[in-house]
């Protein structure tokens, strides 16, 4: 039997449980099964890294290389706000972070892709929920609105559980207990559900099922009226959050994921206000649905489609042992432009390169051409025009960014008159549209050097 690939392995550290998964010989991607976890959940997050994220990566991190030794690629599951945020230091390799609706995504667009776009992915966590509406632009997954709720503690999810063992008389902070909790909840799903259906669908009945025993938990009996009381902290926690997000009058297809997405009874609440839900591939778990599609992004199977693929250059002009030349200035390497991330800075050695623009005959604006290539094409494909103000001995840095709308801007930020310009007058940066980048960066038979005048170095 085949191995499965111990080379790229993802993480997503959750409050309560942390999850590691890598994908199979077969192509599947599954949870790894390491030592004191509980089965279809991971290994339960300590006390002492509960809130502190970067911590609880460490430790999931560390019990992996304790147990499969060191992979060569790694990323790590963060909520979408702290996609571009710098990367923890676990070790070697270097991770690589992935928002959760990219890292969802991705497990949907390897399954054929959801049924629809925009869409929302809603991720129901154990502290909040974050709801980001997503957009499918050009080889993008745009995201806009993001909305991050968190009711404070005992959290969103958590505080459902809190109030299923505060019904029950079961104090909430022996970890024993949450881990006696989760595996029950596994082993009797259906049951769960089917009993929270029969009092949904009859409220006015409800009263003749409460006292149906679900589960046990520490010796306890759980029953349906238990469970339909706690369900409240979901759903109005939920209704807060969706009121937070302002997500419009359309109906969007929902992707729900977390733990509390395994609620059919909470699914159902939120797909009565927003929109039809959009399925996750046959067999996957809600709360792994994360985890999964980042573990098939770590090991190339799957596209994250969360970054611009191709490197981004200007053409300029540059004076080399006192002869002009004309050549490229590249502004963005591949996958560092993100949709509605931060502008990104054309660099030498780590510096941001200085520029100015080329005065033309009689003053006025310039014509500035962008390229992009794929990595190892040797030809450039035209990526736009920009009309840029011509300034005498202005200087400037030249950047680009990509809007949630996957248009791309063309960022000037003005410095001083000259490179000795310690204190260069604050300025607004000028931003230039240029409509959406190309898709496919092979070069047509037809397309043309574009034309290098415009701005020098």
């Amino acid at each position: 039997m085949t191995p499965p690939d111990a080379s790229a392995v993802a993480i997503d550290a959750g409050s309560r449980f942390l999850r590691v998964a890598r994908v199979e010989a077969d192509g599947t991607p599954r949870l790894v099964d390491l030592p004191g976890a509980v089965p279809g959940e991971g290994l339960p997050t300590p006390a002492a890294a509960c809130g502190d994220r970067d911590t609880a990566l460490r430790l999931a991190y560390a019990a992996y290389r304790e147990h499969f030794g060191t992979p060569d690629r790694l990323v790590l599951v963060v909520p979408q706000p702290e996609q571009d945020r710098p990367a923890p230091d676990v070790g070697v390799p270097r991770p690589r972070l992935l928002g959760t609706p990219h890292a969802v995504l991705a497990l949907l667009r390897r399954a054929g892709g959801p049924p629809a776009w925009p869409l929302l992915v809603c991720d129901l966590g154990a502290s909040g929920i974050g709801i980001t509406r997503c957009a499918l632009v050009g080889r993008m997954v745009g995201v806009s609105r993001v909305t991050r709720y968190e009711p404070g503690s005992p959290g969103y999810g958590a505080a459902f559980d809190a109030a299923v063992l505060d019904g029950a008389g079961i104090a909430v902070e022996e970890p024993d207990v949450l881990r006696g909790l989760a595996l029950a909840r596994a082993a009797n799903a259906r049951r769960i559900e089917a009993a929270l259906d029969r009092m949904a669908l009859r409220p006015d009945r409800a009263e003749r099922f409460a006292d149906t025993v679900v589960y046990e938990v520490a010796g306890r009996e759980i029953t349906a009226g238990v469970v339909y009381q706690a369900l409240s902290r979901l759903t109005d926690g939920l209704d807060r959050a969706l009121a937070e997000a302002r997500p419009g009058p359309d109906r969007l297809h929902v992707i729900a994921v977390g733990g509390p997405a395994r609620s059919g009874a909470l699914i159902r609440h939120l797909t009565e206000r927003m929109g039809p839900a959009a399925p996750l591939p046959d067999g996957i778990d809600p709360a792994s649905a994360a985890v999964l599609g980042a573990a098939l992004v770590a090991a190339g199977r799957a596209d994250s489609a969360d970054r611009y693929p191709y490197a981004v250059a200007v053409r300029v002009h540059r004076t080399v042992a006192g002869r002009p030349r004309d050549g490229e200035l590249l502004i963005s390497p591949p996958g560092t432009l993100v949709p509605g991330g931060a502008t990104v800075f054309a660099e030498d050695r780590g510096e941001q390169v200085r520029l100015s623009t080329a005065p033309a005959a009689g003053g006025g604006d310039r014509e500035v051409q962008l390229v992009v290539r794929d990595t190892g094409a040797g030809t450039a494909v035209p990526a736009g025009t920009a009309m840029v103000p011509a300034i005498a001995d202005a200087r400037l840095h030249v950047g680009l960014r990509i809007t949630t709308d996957g248009t791309a801007r063309l960022v000037l930020r003005p410095l001083g008159r000259s490179p000795d310009d310690a204190h260069p007058p604050q300025r607004p940066p000028t931003e230039i549209p240029l409509g959406a980048l190309p898709v496919d960066a092979r070069p047509a038979e037809t397309d043309r050097p574009p034309d290098t005048r415009g701005v020098r170095t």
